[in-house]
Formats: structure tokens, C-alpha cells, sequence
């Protein structure tokens, strides 16, 4: 942190704490299940599915991330841009691709081994190789490779036998197409190329292989219209009305498509307008197979990440990246095989589900609804009993969704007299995730009141990062305990708020810790204090201590470093703010925790 300086009176008390592009996404008219009977039925599906697979495979899987004997980095489906390949040099790729072990049936049943409900696969990535036969190109599996099968239309079929939902990813952009490369893309150029190849093939898709979605990607050109993704929502609409599309075909302004994609991200919280979501992630870290990445993620991060998803009333499309031989490599299998035999036991906690009454959770884990049962996903138990503070509505019973063991709970009131539901420790856990059914009078009502916070028995006063209420659209809780840090600091209107109990007025010393990798340093941030009315004109105002945030060697390496004092005012409960002022790079910093240490 390389300078420090008191803002002083910054505002009213009601500043905003929701960003701009949240704003705007609640004022601007959005399409969701409540408002459009078209799209709630189209989707229904979609929405009770929760968790599918995700598939990149292609030509970029014969390099697996090397070029002329060179690691080449970055993410692997884009080798043939990270490396500058020509595109004669990257037709080559196409006479060594020979997937000969493929099996869609061993596909397919992989994905329902997982408790997944629904497959997308690239029909064409970027590079412009078409992964189907196409009457549009030669440039496909068929006519430009020694494999001369169709595996898209082996997979669809497995995918209906096993009940299976089957969708394609295909990218609007195309390395490839001698009309779209150069600096001068006419709209006549692109008039041919939608013409004579982007829509011929969708129309292939659509009529060949009735998939159930469509998964579009790379509108970001410059070269895409926001009209000319409007025209082919359009287009598809008339093939097949009950497509479900997402919103990469267009930019937002005319056609949003049916459902948001974040991507290898999770928002902090469900969206405020009620559009519909889908995270879409890598098991490691790249889409289409490298041979060296290794970096896994464990299957309990996995399963955690779709219980935190589904209650954000969203969808999980995890992704796996086959080899050029048609293998699914082994550690995507054994993950995907270990969360389905937990969905197997608790997919009822998921599937059908809609999201938490919690804004924040009250305990370590999450919850979902459906209809007048609750069920709690416990990523841990406390022996002292699991708490929900706030939950209305009575219990009629409680249970293990895992062999549907009792589960003793009481009634209570916390420190704070909410009235808080305490849910007996069961005679075993399960080492992913605990889900407990509440089966309730009603469907669950919540009064969602934030933890206050107090000062330890040496008057410090600690606002850990479990403990805050997060606000925006992709900052979020990383970890578990007083080691969890709020993470994915991407968007600078994001910021986190803790409710405090100050006993008396007095001056404290702040100290934040943090981390920070060297590529994302000088951030400016500040913890703002809410001060008592002025008394002449009863106005509230803010005090704000602002820093900036300087490179720790790397997000995992924390410092806790001395921000100055400030004199607070004490008595009752004050909400303190943690916010970005500046994010020059690609995030704020990682969070773990604000300290007041009172001063003598």
C-alpha cells in the first residue's frame, strides 16, 4: 500500500452500494420467466436441469498447447491465434486428426454418471473447423480428416438414449473464412460469410441434429452488429421456436438471448432483474485439451461451486477438454464420477431447486428451495449445532437427504434477538457437502439480518471476509474461515459491507489485509465509516480512509498493513464499507479481513 490519505466527508450514508451495470440491468426491461411465457417455457427444462456438460474439442487438440516443438500459453482451443499459425500451417493439424477411441455412448453416460442433465459441444470453434459434416465447408471431420466420421451425430443419438439434453457451442467468429481475415471486413464480406456459411450451417445443426440449445460465441467483433444478431435469433426462431439460445448472439441492445453466461466466474449474488444465469467453467484451467495443464480442480471446490450456483438460481456447465484420440482424460472422469455419486445421494437438493431466501448464509454453506422445503448444503458443522438466524417460518421435520437420518433442531434467539433455528449435529457427515431437508409449514421465510459484529475480549474489532455482505456483480467469498478472502475483485463498483457494533466514541487504527499479485497492483480503495448527524443540519455524512494497494508477490501472499486512524462515533449498530475508488488492472485485491485496533 504505497500512500494514504482521509477522504473526509465523502456523502450521504445512502450512497449506492449496487454498481452501475446492476442499475442499469434492473431499470432496462429484460427478459425473464415472470415476464415472458415464451422463454419460461422454452427453458423449463434449462431451469430444473441446473448442471451440464460443457465439451471443447477440436484441431487444437493435436497441438495440446505446443507449436514447432514450444509451449505455446494461454488458454489451448486458441493456440492457432496465441501462436500467429498460419492457416495452411494449421490445416495440417487437420490429417493428424484420427479420433478413433471416441465414444459418444461413453460420453454420454459420463455426463449422467455425473448427475449432469444436458451437453454442449463446439460444432465449430473459433479456428473455423467444423466438428460435424457440413454441406457449407470442406473444412469438417468428414471431408478434411482420416477419422471421415460424423461424431456430432453419434453423440446426439447417445444423448437421446440416455435422456440426455444435447446442445452445440458454435462461434460467430472464423479464423478461417478468407472473408473475415484483414483489417478492412466490409459488411459485404460479411454479408457472404453469414450467407454462405454461418446461417447453412445452423441450419444443418438445428435440422440434423435437433439440439436443444444453441450456445453462441465471439459476438465481440467488431465486424457482429447488434442487428445482425437479432436477425439470426430470428432465423433460428423460425427453425425451431422452443431453441434455447444464449445471450452471445447479439450485443445485448435488440436480442440478449434467453439466459446470461459468466464466464469461469460466479456472481456474488442472483441477478436483482430475475434473468436467468448459467457459469459456465474449466475442471482445470483451459477449454480445449493442453497437455500440460494439470492444475485440477478437487472434486469438494467443484461440488461446492454448483451448491453455491444453484442457490443464485443458476446453472453449472462445467467443461472438459478431449484429446485428439476422442479421450475425455482421467482426471475430468474421476471428478465427474465422485460429484455424481453425491448427486446421486443429494441431486434432490439441486435439481428443479430455486435460490436461498439468504442473501448472505448464516453458516458455512448454502441453501436452495423447493417449494415448502429448505435444504441446507453444509460445506462444515459446527459441534455447537449449525445456525439459521432468521428463519420464520416453523419446521415440521428435518432429515438427511443421505439415508433420510432425523435431524434434531431448536429453537432460539441469538445475542441480537433474532430468532435463530439450530439444527443438531447428524451421526455422520458427508466429506462434500451435508444436505439436511427442512420440511416447513410454508415455503421459507427469511428475515435476512446481517451478523453484528463486536469487539473482541482486547477491544479489536474484526470484519473477516466470511462475515461480509458482498455487493456487485462478480466479487465473491474464496476459502472457508478466518482464511477466506473476498476474491474476483474484477469489477470496480463491487464492495463488501460489515455491520458493527462500536461501544464508544473514540479514535482506532485501521489495518487491512490483504494480497495482490504484481500484475494487478495500484488499486485505490477505501473503508468508509458512517458518522452520526451533523448537528445543525441532521445530515449523515461518511468518513473514508483510502489506500492504495500495492503488490504483495502474489494472490496468495498476505500482508496487513497500517491505513492510519480515524476518530468513530460509538453507540449502536454502524455499517462499515469496504470499495473500490480505482481499479487500473484486472482487480481490486484479496481480501481477507479489516482490523480497528481502539487507541488510548
Amino acid at each position: 500500500m504505497r500512500s494514504l490519505a482521509l477522504l473526509g466527508l465523502i456523502g450521504s450514508v445512502a450512497m449506492a452500494l449496487c454498481s452501475p451495470a446492476a442499475a442499469a440491468e434492473t431499470e432496462k426491461k429484460v427478459r425473464t420467466p415472470q415476464n415472458d411465457p415464451s422463454l419460461a417455457a422454452r427453458t423449463e427444462w434449462w431451469r430444473d436441469a441446473r448442471f451440464g456438460m460443457f465439451i471443447h474439442w477440436g484441431l487444437y487438440a493435436v497441438p495440446a498447447g505446443y507449436y514447432q516443438g514450444k509451449p505455446v500459453g494461454g488458454i489451448g482451443e486458441w493456440i492457432m491465434d496465441r501462436a500467429k499459425i498460419p492457416i495452411p500451417e494449421y490445416e495440417k493439424f487437420a490429417k493428424e486428426f484420427n479420433p478413433t477411441k471416441f465414444n459418444g455412448r461413453q460420453w454420454a453416460r459420463l455426463a449422467k454418471d455425473a448427475g449432469m442433465k444436458y451437453m454442449v459441444i463446439t460444432s465449430k470453434h473459433h479456428d473455423g473447423f467444423s466438428m460435424f459434416d457440413t454441406a457449407a465447408s470442406r473444412y469438417d471431420i468428414v471431408d478434411a480428416t482420416p477419422y471421415k466420421r460424423d461424431p456430432m451425430k453419434e453423440l446426439a443419438k447417445a444423448c437421446k438414449a440416455e435422456g440426455i439434453k444435447f446442445g452445440f457451442y458454435h462461434s460467430i467468429m472464423d479464423w478461417h473464412h478468407p472473408e473475415l481475415m484483414g483489417p478492412n471486413v466490409s459488411p459485404a464480406h460479411v454479408d457472404r460469410y453469414v450467407n454462405g456459411q454461418l446461417k447453412p450451417q445452423l441450419r444443418e445443426l438445428v435440422t440434423k441434429y435437433d439440439p436443444a440449445l444453441l450456445w453462441f460465441d465471439g459476438e465481440w467483433v467488431g465486424w457482429w452488429t447488434e442487428e445482425r444478431g437479432h436477425d439470426l435469433e430470428r432465423f433460428l426462431r423460425a427453425l425451431k421456436p422452443n431453441l434455447v439460445i444464449n445471450n452471445r448472439i447479439g450485443k445485448r441492445q435488440l436480442t440478449d438471448g434467453d439466459y446470461e453466461t459468466p464466464e469461469q466466474e460466479i456472481p456474488a449474488n442472483a441477478l436483482a432483474s430475475g434473468r436467468l444465469w448459467e457459469t459456465c467453467m474449466t475442471i482445470n484451467d483451459t477449454w480445449g485439451y493442453k497437455r500440460d495443464d494439470h492444475n485440477w480442480k478437487s472434486t469438494a471446490d467443484l461440488t461446492h461451486k454448483l451448491i453455491d450456483i444453484a442457490s443464485k438460481g443458476g446453472n453449472f456447465l462445467l467443461n472438459v477438454g478431449p484429446t485428439d484420440t476422442g479421450i475425455i482424460p482421467q482426471p475430468s472422469v474421476d471428478r465427474l464420477r465422485h460429484m455424481g455419486q453425491w448427486m446421486d445421494r443429494n441431486g434432490v437438493g439441486i435439481y428443479g431447486t430455486s435460490q436461498s431466501p439468504y442473501r448472505k448464509h448464516p453458516f458455512n454453506g448454502r441453501c436452495t428451495v423447493k417449494g415448502d422445503t429448505l435444504y441446507v448444503h453444509a460445506f462444515s458443522w459446527p459441534e455447537d449445532g449449525l445456525k439459521l438466524s432468521g428463519l420464520q417460518t416453523p419446521v415440521r421435520e428435518a432429515f438427511l437427504l443421505d439415508g433420510k437420518e432425523k435431524v434434531g433442531f431448536r429453537r432460539q434467539h441469538d445475542e441480537d434477538g433474532v430468532p435463530t433455528l439450530v439444527l443438531e449435529k447428524p451421526s455422520r457427515l458427508d466429506p462434500l457437502a451435508t444436505v439436511v431437508a427442512l420440511r416447513l409449514a410454508g415455503p421459507p421465510q427469511v428475515v435476512n439480518v446481517q451478523p453484528v459484529i463486536r469487539p473482541n475480549a482486547q477491544g479489536v474489532i474484526v470484519l473477516p471476509a466470511f462475515n461480509a455482505e458482498i455487493h456487485g456483480d462478480t466479487a465473491r467469498l474464496e476459502g472457508e474461515g478466518m482464511n477466506a478472502n473476498i476474491g474476483y475483485w474484477t469489477n470496480a463498483h463491487d464492495s463488501a459491507s460489515w455491520n458493527v457494533l462500536i461501544p464508544k466514541t473514540g479514535r482506532y487504527r485501521i489495518e487491512a489485509e490483504y494480497a495482490c499479485d504484481p500484475s494487478s497492483d495500484g488499486s485505490m480503495f477505501s473503508v468508509v465509516f458512517p458518522m452520526a448527524p451533523h448537528p445543525d443540519t441532521g445530515v449523515k455524512r461518511s468518513f473514508a480512509v483510502l489506500g492504495e494497494v500495492g503488490s504483495t508477490g502474489g494472490w496468495q501472499t498476505y500482508v496487513k498493513h497500517n491505513m492510519g486512524s480515524v476518530m468513530l462515533a460509538g453507540g449502536g449498530t454502524q455499517t462499515v464499507r469496504v470499495q473500490a475508488e480505482k481499479k487500473p488492472k484486472l482487480a481490486v485485491m484479496n481480501l481477507r479481513a479489516i482490523r480497528l485496533y481502539p487507541e488510548q
